[in-house]
């Protein structure tokens, strides 16, 4: 798949790149992509849910009133579940939320996730970001020249970049990360991802040296 790679202003630069139908062109498959999107969702889960059982609760050291001659329920502790103010029966306790999967699947996933993003024409690539100082408005700009200022933006650059990111990160719905960082949850959860001219290299290097690991 050949895309044409667009400059800063909007206008074609007049180069065009090869995506890498390894990466961006595979028979996409929704289990992995589900299971991998499960799996990032249950890791934001701090998993710190706590209540407190009855021998947790203070108070109920001795008898409530007498066993006999009341004509209700004979209460051992005002600790009971039953009663108002009581310990909690089964109630969540802190716990990690781990979902398991292995290099391989994950890798399927985002691949599969990339895939369907180039067959929704939702991939767009563009000249190498350079700011001399963090600048929102010029970041702003350049989203406005590319067409993608009122979409949910994911933009990949080949390496860290404090300016680029700290130009972008006060803009709502956009995001800027690494080539090789993003999760298959963030490349589906964006409307455009806008890949920086290196960071293809980046993104086909990446992909491809985790083929080889799991081959090896």
């Amino acid at each position: 798949m050949k895309l044409k790679v667009y400059n800063t202003d909007g206008t074609e630069s007049g180069n065009e790149l090869e995506l890498s139908d390894e990466i961006f062109g595979i028979e996409p498959n929704d289990t992995l992509i589900y299971e991998d999107v499960r799996a990032y969702l249950a890791h934001q889960r701090q998993g710190t849910a706590k209540t407190k059982g009855r021998s947790e609760i203070r108070g109920g050291g001795r008898k409530a009133y007498r066993q006999k001659g009341t004509g209700g329920a004979r209460r051992g502790t005002i600790r009971s579940p039953l009663l108002k103010g009581g310990g909690t029966v089964f109630g969540p306790k802190p716990h990690t939320y781990t979902v398991r999967l292995s290099k391989k699947m994950k890798e399927i996933a985002r691949k599969s996730a990339l895939t369907y993003k180039g067959r929704e024409e939702a991939i767009k690539l563009v000249k190498d970001l350079s700011f001399d100082a963090p600048k929102t408005s010029q970041m702003a700009e350049i989203l406005k020249n590319l067409e993608v200022a009122d979409k949910k933006v994911l933009i990949l650059t080949a390496s860290t970049d404090m300016n680029v990111y700290k130009s972008g990160r006060n803009i709502p719905r956009v995001s800027i990360l690494e080539a090789n960082k993003p999760s298959t949850y963030e490349i589906l959860h964006a409307d455009v991802l806008l890949i920086t001219e290196s960071a293809v290299d980046v993104l086909h290097q990446t992909l491809k040296k985790a083929n080889e690991e799991v081959a090896a």
